[in-house]
């Protein structure tokens, strides 16, 4: 896996090495940023954005951010196993201090309350296991933490039936391969 544009263009993101983290697949990743560029559904200044990455891994996503100019980026990860690649990762982007990493649960009561921003971008990747979706997307919008014009992005399987609380609205659905990408507002 490579980042795939930007001031780290093709600069390889290291992986873990059990079967437990699934890094976002480059053609996911590629098809994300080109709808958040293009779509007339998505008003961004992606260059001014910040952007939480939770339930990071490896950073893929957020790295990506990172080397096409984002203005921020939390990461936000607790698995132990994954947390010192996701650091190596960072640290090969020399020079780079726009980001900060959280070690944390996102489940935690209070998980949400200090982060010191709003998000322009929100990118949620959780396990395929996770059944608690609906409870954490219900948190983030009472959290405040949203900006208005900003976007939450869901990676999930593209099978698996999705159930969003009455204040998230779908504005694109596009599946990739085993993914399902939804962005909502």
């Amino acid at each position: 896996m490579r980042i795939i544009s930007g001031n780290f263009k093709g600069k390889k993101i290291l992986q873990p090495k059990d079967n437990l983290t699934r890094p976002l697949k480059d053609l996911t990743k590629e098809s994300i940023f080109n709808l958040i560029n293009h779509s007339k559904k998505i008003n961004l200044d992606f260059k001014n954005s910040i952007v939480l990455d939770l339930f990071s891994g490896v950073g893929s996503f957020g790295i990506e951010c990172l080397s096409r100019g984002v203005k921020y980026v939390v990461f936000y990860e607790n698995y132990n196993d994954v947390l010192p690649i996701l650091k190596k990762n960072l640290k090969f982007l020399k020079n780079l201090e726009n980001f900060k990493i959280i070690e944390n649960d996102i489940y935690a009561k209070g998980a949400f309350l200090n982060l010191g921003f709003k998000f322009n971008i929100i990118f949620l990747d959780p396990p395929y296991k996770d059944k608690n979706l609906e409870s954490l997307l219900s948190r983030l919008k009472g959290s405040n933490i949203i900006d208005q014009d900003g976007i939450v992005i869901l990676h999930r399987h593209k099978n698996e039936e999705i159930v969003l609380p009455n204040n998230y609205k779908i504005i694109e659905e596009r599946k990739y391969g085993i993914s399902k990408i939804l962005f909502m507002i």
